[in-house]
C-alpha cells in the first residue's frame, strides 16, 4: 500500500504540475490512475480532497489574478448543481459519461495546429451563458469529481491571461470542492482508503502549487494555450481507453481482431451477444451478428433443421451486407466444428 501511495504522490504531482501550466485538469488526467485503487463509486471523492487543497494554494498564491466577473455567474449556478451530481453517482455508472467527454477532449485535437493570431482569439459569452456552463460545470463535478479541462476551452478563448486563467478557475471551483466532500460523506462515499488516497493527492498539489508560482511566469501565452490543448486531447484519448476497457468488463465484453489470408476481422463480445466485422479483399465489409433461431422464418428454420445431422448446438449468424443479407448457420458437436452452410 505504502509503494501504491508513493507512486499516486508522483503522479499527482506530475499531474497537478501539467494542470497548472495548462490551466486545469488534474483531475482528468488522475481518473484513470485512482481508478485502478478505489471503486469508481469513490474516485470523485478523493479526488476531491486532493482538487480542495490545489484550489486553496493556487489561490494564496495567484489571488491579485482572480477575474471577479465571471466568479460571480459561475459559483451561484454551479454549487446547486454539484448537489444534483453527487447524488446521482449513487445511480448513475459515470463509466458513459467518461466516454462522452473523452470524445469532446479529444475534438480540441484541431487547436494544436492553429496558428498563434488564431489560437489567441477571444470570445467572451454572455452572462447567461456564463451562468450555464457554471451549472454545467457544478453538475459534471459533483458526478465525476473532476471536469477542469472540458471547460478548459472556455477559459482560454475569453481572453485571460494564463495567471488569471489559474486564479479565476481556483476561486470557481474551491467551494465547488468543499460542497462536494461534504456531499460525498453524506452520501457514504469517504472511506478511510478515500481518505489517505485524498491526503496524498493533497499533499501533491500543494508542493505543485509552489513550484509552479515561480514556472507559470516564464511561458508565453502562445505556449501556455498551446500547453492546454494538448492536455485536453491526451486526456480524452486516455480517459476514452480506461473507461472503454471498465465498459467492456462491466459487460462481460472482449475485442477480438484476426488477421485472415484475405482480409481482416473484428470480433465483439457484449453480455450475451456476439458480433463481428469482416473485410475481405473480394468481397468488401461484412457485418455479422449471432441470432437466435427463432428470428428465421419458419421454412428457414425447417431447412436449417434438415441439416443438423449429429450436430448437438447450432449457431445462426446474420450476415450484413452493402444491398444485401445472408446466414450462416454453423454445427457443432461436442463443442466442435463439424459444418457450416450459408442461405438467404
Amino acid at each position: 500500500m505504502t509503494s501504491t501511495l508513493i507512486i499516486i504522490f508522483i503522479v499527482s504531482f506530475l499531474a497537478f504540475s501539467i494542470s497548472a501550466i495548462c490551466g486545469g485538469g488534474a483531475g482528468l488526467m488522475l481518473i484513470p490512475i485512482l481508478g485502478q485503487l478505489l471503486p469508481v463509486s469513490q474516485v470523485p471523492a478523493a479526488l476531491s480532497i486532493g482538487t480542495f487543497s490545489s484550489s486553496a494554494s493556487r489561490l494564496i498564491f495567484f489571488r491579485q489574478k482572480i477575474c471577479w466577473h465571471i466568479v460571480k455567474y459561475f459559483v451561484p449556478f454551479a454549487l446547486p448543481a454539484v448537489w444534483l451530481g453527487a447524488w446521482l453517482l449513487k445511480y448513475v455508472n459515470p463509466v458513459y459519461l467518461e466516454i462522452a467527454m473523452g470524445l469532446f477532449l479529444t475534438s480540441n485535437l484541431i487547436f494544436l495546429f492553429k496558428k498563434p493570431k488564431e489560437l489567441n482569439e477571444s470570445k467572451k459569452p454572455t452572462n447567461f451563458l456564463l451562468g450555464l456552463i457554471g451549472f454545467s460545470a457544478g453538475f459534471l463535478s459533483g458526478l465525476t469529481g473532476a471536469v477542469g479541462l472540458l471547460f478548459n476551452s472556455f477559459y482560454l478563448r475569453y481572453g485571460l491571461t494564463k495567471e488569471e486563467i489559474v486564479a479565476t478557475r481556483a476561486a470557481n471551483e474551491i467551494i465547488l470542492h468543499l460542497v462536494k466532500i461534504v456531499l460525498y460523506f453524506l452520501f457514504g462515499l469517504i472511506t478511510l482508503k478515500v481518505v489517505s488516497v485524498g491526503i496524498v493527492v493533497a499533499m501533491s498539489a500543494i508542493l505543485s502549487s509552489w513550484i509552479m508560482k515561480w514556472v507559470l511566469p516564464k511561458l508565453s501565452e502562445t505556449l501556455f494555450k498551446k500547453i492546454g490543448y494538448f492536455a485536453m486531447v491526451v486526456s480524452g484519448f486516455v480517459m476514452l481507453s480506461q473507461s472503454g476497457t471498465d465498459l467492456l468488463k462491466a459487460n462481460n465484453g472482449n475485442i477480438d481482431t484476426d488477421l485472415k489470408s484475405k482480409g481482416l476481422e473484428s470480433k465483439l463480445k457484449w453480455q450475451n451477444a456476439n458480433y463481428a466485422l469482416e473485410f475481405s479483399y473480394d468481397e468488401g465489409f461484412e457485418f455479422e451478428q449471432v441470432i437466435p433461431i427463432t428470428e428465421l422464418t419458419t421454412d428457414q428454420q425447417k431447412m436449417v433443421e434438415s441439416k443438423k445431422q449429429n450436430a448437438d448446438k447450432i449457431l445462426i449468424e446474420a450476415v450484413h451486407e452493402i444491398g444485401k443479407k445472408s446466414y450462416e448457420a454453423y454445427y457443432f458437436s461436442n463443442n466442435k466444428l463439424i459444418h457450416k452452410i450459408d442461405f438467404d
